[in-house]
């Protein structure tokens, strides 16, 4: 068992930048190795220069264990599950844990907080930036080859770049809720989110305007079958306005997400996913693509077309699921079973 502190060698210094001391602590005995602490860099954004980044990263597993980074959406962090070493909640805690694909005791599982999550850059963020920054951490780590990149909703995105720009650091791409181009209906919807968080600044209201786009996102991330089985409720009329039963549900949603997202971190990252646009012909990496029937801000036809342009590095798993665009948070179990067959090795059985 180990642990990496300030004190230790273990990890280099990046080439372009120092790598900052890491902060870490030993877990108890018996149980999983975890490391968190942040990398320096200087970045070539591509729409915005080289600029100095910060990196917030977390690693969990054993350090001789074949290494999976796992991205999620925009709102996802480095924290991906709850472990011995930082028992907080993460934001897939029933993905990664023991007994499942991604179990800690026999994967590295690495994430980051992605560039720009901490409010500081105000400048265009591409995708294509977020998979060098992933390189570089990997750098930092030292570690050569990723068994896979798994990437849900903007993380897929990611992996598709990192596949595209770093194809011999990775066995094996699965792309969960992501495609090769925002669909300009999704795209139409995150605009107008951004402009209720620009009509709040104008009141000097910003945190109610981001609340109100989340609630907005909530609504793209879901179905209406969810909606009509969760909220098929009568108005009420309230200090004489009407509200619908889903209000609450939306109101928390909103208040959650601004106790943790600064504005300009989501409006940067939100514009980050309508700047997305690969050629799929470009990813060499055997890819498992994972759609959702009733993704209203990935269709399935965008899906299939990224499958059909992959050409013979890719495959396509298709969900059913009421949950819409937020099937991967909600249906472990099978996001599970098709993590094991994407991740088995030849001569593996289930």
């Amino acid at each position: 068992m180990s642990f990496v502190d300030a004190a230790s060698p273990a990890l280099p210094p990046h080439a372009d930048a120092p790598a900052q001391p890491l902060h870490a602590r030993a877990p108890a005995p018996g149980g999983i190795d975890a490391i968190r602490g942040q990398l320096d860099l200087i970045l070539p954004l591509r729409h915005a220069g080289t600029r100095s980044v910060r990196i917030a990263y977390e690693v969990v597993g054993p350090a001789d264990a074949p290494a999976v980074f796992v991205a999620g959406g925009i709102s996802a962090h480095r924290h991906v599950a709850a472990n011995d070493v930082f028992p907080e909640q993460g934001w897939a805690n029933d993905l990664v844990r023991a007994g499942r694909t991604l179990d800690p005791a026999r994967c590295r599982i690495v994430a980051f907080d992605y560039v720009g999550a901490d409010g500081r850059i105000d400048a265009p963020i591409d995708t294509a930036d977020q998979a060098d920054a992933v390189a570089a951490l990997l750098d930092a780590l030292r570690i050569d080859v990723l068994r896979a990149f798994i990437g849900y909703s903007y993380g897929a995105l990611v992996g598709l770049q990192f596949a595209i720009r770093h194809p011999h650091r990775l066995h094996k791409l699965v792309a969960v809720s992501g495609a090769h181009r925002a669909h300009p209906y999704a795209a139409a919807w995150r605009a107008l989110q951004r402009k209720a968080v620009a009509l709040g600044q104008l009141q000097c209201a910003d945190v109610q305007g981001l609340s109100l786009a989340r609630q907005f996102a909530m609504l793209s991330y879901r179905t209406p079958e969810e909606f009509e089985e969760r909220f098929d409720a009568a108005p009420e009329v309230v200090n004489g306005r009407v509200r619908v039963a889903a209000e609450d549900y939306l109101d928390a949603a909103g208040a959650q997400f601004v106790a943790r997202t600064p504005v300009n971190a989501w409006l940067r990252l939100s514009e980050s996913i309508d700047l997305h646009r690969v050629d799929p012909a470009q990813v060499r990496v055997p890819t498992l693509v994972v759609a959702v029937e009733g993704d209203r801000l990935v269709p399935l036809s965008d899906s299939v077309a990224l499958v059909e342009a992959l050409g013979r590095p890719g495959q396509l798993r298709v969900l059913r699921s009421a949950y819409g665009h937020d099937a991967f948070l909600k249906e472990t179990d099978r996001i599970d079973g098709i993590l094991a067959g994407a991740l088995r090795t030849t001569g593996e059985t289930a």
